[in-house]
């Protein structure tokens, strides 16, 4: 799937992301979507597919993940 907005945040091209959605989201329509783009990761609302994305720098995210997976931020 790509995203039909051709630009994210800091104009970063997003016309050729593919998206991805956590396998542990649910149902109730409250998922985010991933993007990895090699020089930046991105994420936007799965509700709002053209909407505006975040983009973060690929150290950034894997910071984030890991703070999330040990419990460092608590969500």
């Amino acid at each position: 799937m790509t995203n039909t907005r051709e630009r994210g945040a800091q104009g970063t091209d997003l016309s050729r992301a593919v998206w991805h959605k956590s396998t542990y989201s649910g149902g109730n329509g409250s998922c985010v979507e991933v993007a990895d783009l090699g020089s930046v990761v991105a994420v936007r609302d799965s509700k709002n597919k053209s909407g505006p994305a975040l983009v973060f720098a690929p150290d950034q995210w894997r910071a984030f993940v890991q703070g999330i997976k040990t419990s460092v931020l608590d969500l």
